[in-house]
């Protein structure tokens, strides 16, 4: 016992050593790590592959067909892993299905449970269904090996594929893509109304914070598709179509340009207000934050992608170039998304409640939250939907010109 206290005296003199200012010692350590950063990070590319998807299935944008089901297969994919970084966070995450047995519904947290069943089941895997069936009536005849019993179980029996069964399945997939627009921004939405009700933190207690969430999503998730596009593409050496390429580079400009005037006029209207706290979001933002908010989000992850794109769209010589060009803002728009989430989670914990001090975060190699399960959590979806790919998404696909399945 003796051991212990004497550990855990020095293990807090350690930390004292990077406390700044007056902090509460319950603020020593931040209670939310690097696998809640991942956890609206995760939810956001959903969102987002979603939003897009429907823009080729309600809107009718002709030119994103090559990625439809690609956005589709990708939502799935990181859908099936966003609840991980909230369950490897739980002491007990054997408990979690109490939070649908048990329901709370004064607790956002609980309540996101339902918001996450309802888009996975009565959103996602129903449209998937619809869209794939035929497919799937046709893959498990002519498919060899394991893969035509799969198929003929995914058919879930209903091998009708009548023009007018056809018929069916297009106006029903249409009918809850129109709903799980919506749908998929209340998903989003409702991470960033997470933060956005912790009133007692002014890092996060503001109104727009979910719309900061809902844009910041659809950011993420049409740079994920350009990269998983172009990946895809290049290891399958199929031909890169330009047009859904530029049209893709269009609509992250657009949600660039859009998030970026959201996150500006969230500062304007802080600094137009100047409240109390306002001196320690300020410090805040030019010192322990300086970098992750200043060079990676908003210069590399927000800045130089925006302008390279923009100069895509006037000059369009040289396809090669172009699609390592839309490569590279891809995963720089991807990483400057995941440093604005780190800047949120792990910013807003950051500074004491007393508004005059600073604690610091030190993120652990290894351990239930440390830096190797949060790159193993990052690369699994990943790893889901190159499966999907090779399953669901012939080659011939990419190009919008048949569904037949590969051998």
């Amino acid at each position: 016992m003796i051991a212990l206290l004497m550990a855990h005296k020095e293990a807090s003199a350690e930390l004292l050593q990077h406390v700044q200012g007056f902090i509460y010692p319950n603020e020593l350590n931040l209670l939310w790590s690097v696998l809640i950063v991942l956890y609206p990070y995760l939810t956001g590319l959903v969102a987002g592959a979603f939003i897009m998807a429907s823009l080729e299935r309600v809107f009718n944008v002709k030119s994103l067909k090559p990625i439809y089901r690609l956005s589709m297969l990708t939502s799935l994919a990181f859908l099936l892993v966003a609840p991980l970084p909230l369950l490897g966070h739980l002491g007990h995450p054997e408990r979690c299905y109490e939070v649908m047995m048990t329901p709370h519904a004064t607790s956002p947290m609980a309540i996101f449970g339902f918001v996450y069943a309802w888009y996975l089941m009565a959103v996602l895997l129903l449209e998937l269904w619809f869209d794939y069936r035929k497919d799937f009536v046709e893959w498990s005849q002519t498919a060899a090996g394991w893969k035509r019993p799969l198929y003929s179980l995914l058919t879930l029996g209903v091998r009708d594929v009548s023009e007018k069964a056809l018929r069916l399945d297009d106006k029903m997939g249409r009918i809850i893509t129109i709903i799980g627009i919506p749908s998929a921004f209340l998903l989003h939405g409702y991470v960033g109304f997470i933060f956005g009700s912790v009133k007692a933190n002014p890092w996060w207690g503001t109104v727009l914070m979910p719309i900061i969430f809902i844009f910041s999503a659809m950011v993420s998730g049409i740079a994920l598709l350009m990269f998983l596009y172009l990946v895809t593409c290049w290891l399958r050496k199929v031909t890169v179509d330009m047009t859904c390429l530029e049209t893709i580079g269009k609509c992250l400009l657009t949600a660039l340009v859009v998030d970026f005037s959201v996150e500006a006029l969230d500062w304007i209207h802080r600094l137009y207000v100047a409240d109390e706290s306002l001196d320690v979001l300020v410090l805040l933002a030019s010192g322990k934050l300086y970098y992750s908010l200043f060079l990676v989000q908003m210069f590399l992850g927000m800045l130089v992608p925006a302008l390279c794109l923009a100069a895509m769209i006037v000059y369009k010589e040289g396809w090669k170039r172009r699609q390592t060009a839309y490569f590279v803002c891809s995963l720089l728009v991807l990483i400057g998304i995941l440093a604005m989430r780190w800047n949120v989670v792990i910013g807003g914990q950051l500074f004491s409640k007393s508004l005059r001090g600073f604690t610091t975060y030190k993120l652990e190699l290894v351990g239930q939250e440390g830096l190797l399960m949060a790159i193993l959590l990052v690369l699994l979806p990943f790893v889901i939907v190159s499966v999907m790919i090779w399953l669901f998404l012939p080659r011939a696909e990419m190009t919008g010109t048949t569904r037949a399945i590969d051998d």
